[in-house]
């Protein structure tokens, strides 16, 4: 059964010892702040375990963003440091460079090219303060690919990315965050559709099925195939190995 004190203890002591052992001691860890329950969470356990001075929010709405009003609520419930970055006009002039060169945009560079720049906008702000960015992905979403390679999947440390959507929400409550901010409906801000209306399914079921290995066969089979078709967001990049003696002459 699964242990959300337990669990959450641990986390903290990881998130200190990661730090302790991998910066200085004013380093800061740097998180993109949604409102949502991942960046919620990441952020709560990275404030008890480094301190809030230590703890920056980085708020990026693309435009106009409908519920920005929870991250500004977030940061000011757990009393962190944060700053907006609007990411709009560094993809609108990245998309009328790509339209120059003749190239007409799909839903692909549509829906990733802003967690993308949303992640180098966080990789400028951490080398600006010299600090470490937190990703808050979570393994249910992990496990069918619902992130964008090299953008929210990307980061220097991931205290969620073992944890299910239903786990994450459970060591959200340990940490004594409101539900607003847990049982917020995900929403990926771009598509206008919840998480799990593109899925297909609800985390519930997707949660039961890695646990478990329960689930209905429909739901079983969408997930085994997302589940091996973006394998390659959470595997190490495929390389060459060069064997020398293997290549040399006879």
């Amino acid at each position: 059964m699964f242990n959300a004190k337990k669990v959450k203890n641990s986390i903290v002591e990881w998130i200190a010892e990661y730090f302790s052992s991998n910066a200085a001691p004013e380093t800061r860890a740097v998180i993109g702040i949604s409102g949502g329950k991942d960046s919620s969470v990441a952020a709560a356990l990275c404030v008890e375990a480094l301190g809030k001075a230590r703890v920056l929010g980085v708020l990026m709405p693309k435009g106009e963003q409908h519920d920005i009003d929870m991250a500004f609520d977030l940061c000011r419930v757990l009393d962190i440091e944060h700053v907006v970055i609007n990411i709009e006009k560094a993809v609108d002039a990245l998309y009328n460079e790509v339209r120059a060169a003749g190239w007409a945009l799909n839903d692909a560079a549509s829906f990733n090219t802003p967690a993308r720049i949303r992640m180098t906008t966080l990789y400028a702000v951490s080398a600006i303060v010299g600090g470490r960015v937190a990703n808050t992905s979570n393994l249910s979403e992990d496990w069918v690919g619902y992130a964008t390679k090299f953008g929210d999947a990307a980061g220097d440390f991931s205290p969620l990315s073992n944890l299910t959507v239903t786990e994450v929400k459970a060591v959200g409550r340990e940490l004594a965050l409101a539900s607003r901010f847990i049982d917020k409906v995900p929403i990926d801000g771009l598509c206008g559709k919840t998480d799990e209306e593109n899925l297909g399914f609800t985390y519930e079921a997707l949660d039961r099925y890695i646990r478990e290995g329960i689930c209905d066969d429909d739901v079983k089979a969408e997930i085994d195939r997302l589940h091996e078709m973006n394998l390659h967001k959470v595997s190490p990049m495929p390389s060459y190995h060069y064997n020398d003696s293997s290549l040399c002459s006879q």
